[in-house]
């Protein structure tokens, strides 16, 4: 089972209230997504933490629902 736009940002805009993201479906088949996201929190945190946050807001989808999930990462 795929993850539909609307829901995956739905859980990035929970974990980032704050955060300027875009989402790009890389093979039409909302399976295999890029996030760009631009967020405070990335402040001062190496890329390896700053994915991880990202992990931690999908709350165990990734790898599950969501299968693939390029990352784009940086504080504003």
């Amino acid at each position: 089972m795929a993850m539909s736009y609307d829901t995956l940002l739905k859980y990035l805009q929970e974990g980032f209230p704050d955060a300027e993201i875009t989402l790009t479906d890389l093979a039409g088949d909302n399976d295999h997504w890029q996030a760009e996201i631009v967020s405070a929190r990335f402040a001062g945190l190496p890329r390896v933490r700053q994915h991880q946050l990202v992990y931690d807001a999908l709350q165990g989808h990734m790898g599950g629902a969501l299968h693939a999930l390029a990352l784009k990462t940086r504080a504003p």
